[in-house]
């Protein structure tokens, strides 16, 4: 049985519809992920699901007992309450309860018995409702996230308020969870940790996100919003991708067969008189209605086209850090840092929030002056600089004003209409006089790319460019700067667009210490797990062995020591039971894949899914002690 199902539902703002009679539904344990171009109506539609707006036509039924919690793209406002109090009040009756029991420990005087007796109360409470939980997955949240408890929500930034409300749908673990780009202003952990978190998730889930790695490990379901028709994909985001392209020809196919026929039926009705006689009246009327449909049929939106004009060739050398450190106060931010990014260089730059990212680029970009060191800058340097707080707009300004103070704009040494270059990043005419205030996350982040572009640049610095950029875009950015001839430094927490754009990274590790590494981000997470494991053997061997232990003490003395008989069986057996799980796994992605999947009892598609994961973890395990054993054997 569904927990939510839309029935011939229709929306339009406008004279566009953003939902056009659609038929969706949801079942328990589906984790759909919702995807369409920014403007397309996913936040609207995600609106009609919770009924913070209703729609014009059609009906949406509910679970009676449906409980549903909606991470927005809002920035929440101004409150007095605490991040703590604001997460625990997504509990409802019970997070009253735990706010009551928190604010009394951390005011309560241990002298007063009337105080202490308050506190003992609201502890029987809390205990006969089974609070105690519920209360350390509030912390578990709150710590996982970096969030301070204790802080006011209204002294806080804008990506943090998202961050507390992220907090807030989680813990209250409702039927069905609906998020809106979640992962924007998480950092690397974060992401992580809440693909695992929402992975064991029991609820339903559907997700709007750019970031294609959360929707290849977590999605079971795509479903697509295009000019206001859903459309679904069972199964993953790389199957997905296949049927999409092989649906748009086809639309493609039939709209160039339905456009040769209408331009016969014109030409056949200029030809005159005779068009009119009455044996040809049913076709004059079928052409009138094909003229209709031409009218009435929404094209494909385009697709974003821009350049990068690298300039003038830089220095070889770029920049050379000698010995860096930065320091706030007593906060040590970059110690002792060195490294030469030369011409061509694509560098990621990775680390949690807070850690100096920004600081690091402002150091490099002569911003700020280094506590002790030097930074040496190259030679014939063209810079372009995108600031994820967007400073370079200005919100009370238009579209147009930003852009440029006349009606034209220099693009690679010729002048072009503001208006013609501004649809190359999906700016329609009526837009660029719009507000940059009143713009979408997704836009202003287009308006600063193609405010960046205007001018030559032999060094790019990109930092968090990816935030709010649909998929499409996303995917040209990554084509652009792939063909790039100049320096690229980037700072991104999306695991997909490092790993397809960057060619080796900074890592912020502990106390201000910055790990220089080849690849990408799953390059240096491979590095990550190659140097735990090394470090869990190397502790494991520097055991001492009892004394009284005959065969450790050979083993130790025993180097370099060949396989058992028992490992050898087993190394001989491995890769057939690598096969086997892989089998499995391949099957149980074609059964979720399956349209009736979700149409079983709810303990088997748990089942299923509890499953999959145990094989996943089986086969990790399979190929650590593969590669454990080949190298012993070598």
């Amino acid at each position: 049985m569904p927990l939510l199902h839309l029935d011939n539902v229709s929306l339009a703002y406008g004279h566009l519809p953003l939902l056009k009679h659609v038929d969706f539904q949801i079942d328990l344990g589906e984790r759909v992920c919702l995807i369409g171009r920014n403007g397309t109506g996913k936040t609207t539609l995600m609106r009609v699901i919770t009924a913070a707006a209703a729609p014009d036509e059609g009906e949406v039924w509910r679970q009676d007992t449906l409980r549903v919690a909606h991470l927005e793209q809002e920035v929440p406002p101004d409150t007095d309450q605490t991040i703590f109090e604001v997460v625990a009040s997504g509990l409802g009756e019970l997070g009253s309860l735990l706010n009551e029991f928190h604010h009394a420990t951390h005011a309560a005087d241990t002298t007063s018995a009337a105080a202490m007796h308050g506190i003992a109360a609201l502890q029987t409470r809390i205990e006969s409702s089974g609070g105690w939980n519920v209360n350390q997955k509030v912390e578990t949240v709150l710590t996982r996230l970096g969030l301070p408890e204790e802080k006011k929500l209204a002294d806080c930034s804008g990506g943090t308020r998202r961050q507390v409300m992220l907090a807030r749908s989680l813990v209250s673990e409702p039927d069905l969870l609906l998020l809106d780009e979640p992962t924007n202003h998480l950092d690397i952990n974060a992401i992580t940790w809440l693909e695992k978190f929402l992975l064991n998730y029991r609820g339903a889930l559907i997700f709007i996100t750019h970031d294609r790695t959360l929707t290849r490990h977590l999605a079971t379901r795509i479903v697509e919003l295009d000019r206001g028709n859903l459309a679904s994909f069972p199964g993953d985001f790389d199957g997905y991708l296949q049927k999409r392209d092989a649906l748009l020809e086809i639309e493609e196919r039939a709209a160039d067969k339905f456009d040769k026929k209408l331009a016969e039926e014109e030409a056949w009705i200029r030809r005159g008189v005779r068009a009119r006689r009455t044996r040809n009246e049913g076709r004059v009327r079928a052409l009138m209605t094909m003229r209709q449909a031409h009218a009435a049929r929404l094209k494909v939106q385009g697709s974003a086209s821009f350049g990068i004009d690298a300039g003038d060739i830089s220095g070889k050398l770029v920049v050379d850090l000698r010995r860096v450190s930065f320091a706030y106060d007593d906060n040590i931010v970059v110690r002792d840092f060195s490294t030469r990014i030369m011409r061509g260089d694509r560098v990621g730059i990775i680390g949690p929030n807070g850690s100096g990212k920004s600081t690091l680029l402002k150091l490099i970009l002569g911003e700020l002056k280094p506590t002790s060191g030097q930074v040496i800058m190259g030679t014939r340097l063209q810079l372009a600089y995108f600031d994820q707080h967007r400073r370079l707009l200005d919100p009370e300004k238009t579209v147009r004003d930003n852009l440029s103070d006349s009606n034209y704009v220099s693009v690679r040494g010729r002048n072009r209409h503001v208006i013609g270059y501004l649809k190359d990043f999906l700016f329609p005419a009526q837009r660029i006089d719009s507000p940059v205030a009143a713009l979408s996350g997704g836009e202003r982040n287009r308006l600063l790319l193609a405010k960046i572009f205007t001018q030559p640049a032999n060094m790019l610095v990109l930092d968090e460019p990816t935030n709010d950029l649909d998929v499409d875009t996303l995917e040209l950015l990554e084509e652009l700067l792939a063909d790039y001839e100049g320096t690229l430094l980037l700072v991104s927490h999306d695991r997909s667009f490092l790993d397809n754009v960057v060619t080796n990274t900074l890592v912020f590790e502990e106390n201000g210490k910055i790990g220089e590494y080849a690849g990408g981000y799953e390059d240096w997470e491979r590095y990550r797990q190659y140097v735990t494991s090394q470090q869990a053997e190397t502790a494991k061997a520097a055991r001492p062995a009892p004394a009284n232990d005959k065969r450790s003490a050979d083993k130790a003395s025993d180097k370099p020591r060949k396989l058992t008989y028992k490992e050898q069986r087993e190394l001989e057996a491995l890769p057939e039971k690598i096969e086997t799980l892989e089998a499995e796994q391949t099957e149980i992605h074609a059964r979720m894949g399956a349209a009736d999947f979700y149409k079983q009892p709810s303990d088997k598609i748990t089942a299923a899914m509890e499953r999959l994961e145990a094989v996943k973890s089986e086969l990790e395990a399979c190929y650590e002690r593969w590669q454990a054993l080949e190298v012993v054997a070598s």
